[in-house]
């Protein structure tokens, strides 16, 4: 009977397969790890830390505000906003309100607000959000710190003409995550240093492209979508975030009207 003998060729290929499949094993390992740490710190770290500043941002605002300490203005495009153009569609100038008053204030009519830095709170109650806004729409300075962004050259709270805002739909705090559950009449609130301006919501564009600057300029209305808009001046509140969620393709917009307007007591 005859032994089959085993080559030391054949035992050292062997081996070497071995050792390839063990550390092909140990890079996926670690790959897998370091993958699953990067989407813990993207929906849930990120979330964390910017929604608690966010709410620490509030707070101070409103110790400002209530303090009488002033206007509360201390202050690149997110992948959360549209490609915003000056308006050109409707001056907006003398245009009424919802219900055909004059609605211009002296705070309307306030400077710019300072770049990246908050000045006024936004309040949806249906999705219990409480959020600051800050000028500009800038990922860094605004978007990545859990507050909405207002887009420059577009108005200012109570202002006629359209006052528009973008906010993350997830990571970093996600503010704008369910304005896609905002119905017609759901009331959006803008408090500011001189006064608290009510809109409600009147329309929702569930898609449209990101480069659809029509939707935020002085009279609202979709350049890809135009049944989606208005056609007359006003005074009105814009809404856009991405979407789907988890991709920035294309962009989810809500619009509102305005409807009131209170002075806050003390304000001039």
């Amino acid at each position: 009977m005859r032994v089959p003998v085993v080559q030391h060729g054949s035992r050292r290929r062997s081996a070497r397969r071995r050792r390839v499949w063990w550390g092909g094993g140990e890079v996926l390992v670690t790959v897998g790890v370091v993958l699953l740490l990067l989407v813990v710190h993207q929906l849930w770290w990120t979330n964390r830390e910017a929604r608690r500043g966010a709410e620490r941002k509030v707070e101070a605002l409103e110790r400002e505000w209530g303090n009488g300490g002033g206007s509360g203005d201390g202050g690149g495009s997110g992948d959360t906003s549209v490609a915003p153009t000056s308006p050109s569609d409707g001056t907006g100038a003398g245009a009424g309100g919802a219900d055909g008053t004059d609605r211009r204030t002296t705070d309307t009519r306030r400077s710019t607000p300072s770049w990246s830095q908050a000045y006024a709170i936004l309040t949806i109650p249906r999705l219990g959000l409480r959020v600051p806004v800050a000028e500009g729409v800038g990922k860094q300075d605004v978007l990545n710190k859990g507050y909405v962004g207002h887009y420059p050259g577009t108005q200012q709270p109570g202002q006629a003409g359209n006052f528009a805002l973008a906010g993350h739909r997830n990571t970093h705090g996600e503010p704008f995550r369910y304005i896609n559950r905002l119905r017609a009449k759901d009331v959006v609130e803008v408090e500011t240093a001189g006064a608290t301006y009510t809109y409600v919501v009147d329309k929702t564009l569930p898609q449209t492209s990101a480069r659809d600057s029509g939707v935020v300029r002085t009279v609202p209305r979709s350049l890809v979508k135009p049944k989606y808009g208005y056609t007359q001046p006003g005074y009105y509140i814009t809404l856009t975030t991405c979407t789907p969620e988890y991709t920035s393709r294309y962009r989810l917009v809500v619009w509102g009207k305005l409807v009131s307007m209170r002075p806050r007591a003390g304000s001039p």
